[in-house]
């Protein structure tokens, strides 16, 4: 690993832990303090099929009688972050073959939305979070969450689902994205009910900006 890598590296490795040490003094955990909430410990999985529609408010949601093919999510769909949408603070992509111009439409949507299955949403290289296929799991909202060790050769993921995905503090992510109001399907944004990081968007920028997955 040349210098400068090594530098982009470690400055990661520092705003990683400025960022999650935040996320877990807030509590990214139940009302109770418990690391992992009932939900997240019994999200299970099946499948189903839905497809995009748009409800009475004007939000975007899902049609269940429309057929999706099972989501398959790999390593190698988490790729540098720059290279992804930018709404607002996190960045968003769609895999599976979907538009993600769909995806864009909820995120946009000032009455929130079902996002459609296939995208994939970060705020940070090592978390993510995906829409799997309708009837994935139903306590989680058919989302999968992901630990991910991101370092310049390649991305590992190092946990999946629900109940075991955790930040680098302990902190349940399912848990923290709980909190979110119904209508924004459980994404976490500074009015979306979820507890506030006591980070700026600047640091979190500077995080994106040190993927090392990145050119």
């Amino acid at each position: 690993m040349s210098l400068a890598s090594r530098v982009r590296f470690h400055r990661q490795a520092a705003l990683l832990a400025v960022a999650f040490g935040a996320m877990y003094a807030l509590g990214c955990s139940d009302s109770s303090g418990n690391s992992t909430s009932t939900a997240a410990a019994d999200a299970s999985t099946s499948t189903d099929a839905a497809s995009n529609t748009v409800d009475d408010a004007g939000a975007p949601s899902v049609d269940a009688g429309a057929a999706v093919a099972p989501i398959q999510v790999s390593a190698s769909d988490f790729d540098c972050i720059l290279g992804w949408e930018k709404v607002r603070g996190f960045r968003l992509k769609r895999i599976g073959g979907g538009n993600v111009a769909e995806s864009l439409a909820v995120a946009n949507n000032a009455n929130g939305g079902t996002y459609p299955p296939g995208t994939v949403l970060q705020l940070v290289p090592s978390e993510a979070m995906v829409k799997r296929e309708p009837g994935f799991s139903a306590a989680t909202k058919d989302w999968e969450f992901f630990s991910l060790d991101a370092q310049k050769a390649a991305t590992t993921i190092t946990a999946r689902g629900a109940a075991d995905v955790k930040n680098a503090f302990g902190g349940n992510c399912f848990n923290c994205h709980n909190q979110a109001e119904p209508k924004w399907d459980l994404i976490c944004e500074q009015t979306h009910g979820c507890a506030a990081l006591p980070i700026s968007s600047s640091t979190i920028q500077s995080i994106q900006n040190s993927d090392p997955r990145c050119p």
